[in-house]
């Protein structure tokens, strides 16, 4: 059973696809949330959530602050139950605060090739058994669509190699939790050009 943790939508069932996917722990998403508040990361940002699965990543983000959330599936059963948690998610959330939840049922790849959008926080959660060029292509195709001082979080197994950076990209560190680690990365600035005398 998968839950949301803190925020307005506490303690709130999601439901989850089954075969296919592999929820995040809530050992795992608590930690991940704890060192986002420590960094005061998650208030009015705009987060992708790729892999989503569940969308338990983006739903918790939105229910503790974030202004959009954006939940990216390839696998229609799975976005279907993330269009059936972001309506329970919106359902409880202040009518105020002008939250916005959107789902899209593509493959990461393609959604990355196609959307233009900067992002403020990403989670990243692929299966295991992702090829790592496949990964690398995914976070090349992220970097340049993460805003300045953008942080992502990258799910991988504990036996999984470290990924391939691309630039634009920079890791800051990884963490372990059993089989699960958690790679924290952030968006490297350009370097400037050198100016010509």
């Amino acid at each position: 059973m998968t839950r949301i943790i803190a925020g307005f939508a506490g303690s709130l069932t999601l439901s989850t696809p089954g075969a296919g996917t592999r929820p995040t722990s809530d050992r795992v998403r608590e930690a991940i949330f704890s060192a986002l508040e420590a960094r005061d990361s998650i208030a009015d940002a705009r987060v992708l959530d790729l892999y989503a699965g569940s969308g338990a990543l983006g739903l918790e983000a939105a229910s503790r602050g974030a202004s959009l959330v954006r939940l990216v599936e390839r696998s229609a059963s799975a976005t279907a139950v993330c269009r059936k948690n972001a309506a329970i998610v919106l359902r409880q959330a202040p009518t105020t605060g002008g939250l916005r939840i959107e789902v899209t049922g593509q493959p990461v790849q393609a959604f990355l090739n196609s959307n233009l959008e900067t992002w403020d926080l990403a989670f990243m959660d692929p299966p295991y058994e992702l090829g790592e060029i496949e990964l690398l292509h995914n976070l090349r195709s992220l970097a340049p669509r993460l805003a300045q001082d953008a942080l992502l979080c990258l799910e991988r197994s504990s036996r999984s190699p470290e990924p391939a950076w691309p630039a634009g990209i920079e890791l800051e560190r990884r963490k372990d939790y059993g089989d699960t680690t958690l790679w924290w990365c952030r968006a490297a600035q350009p370097a400037e050009p050198l100016q010509s005398r």
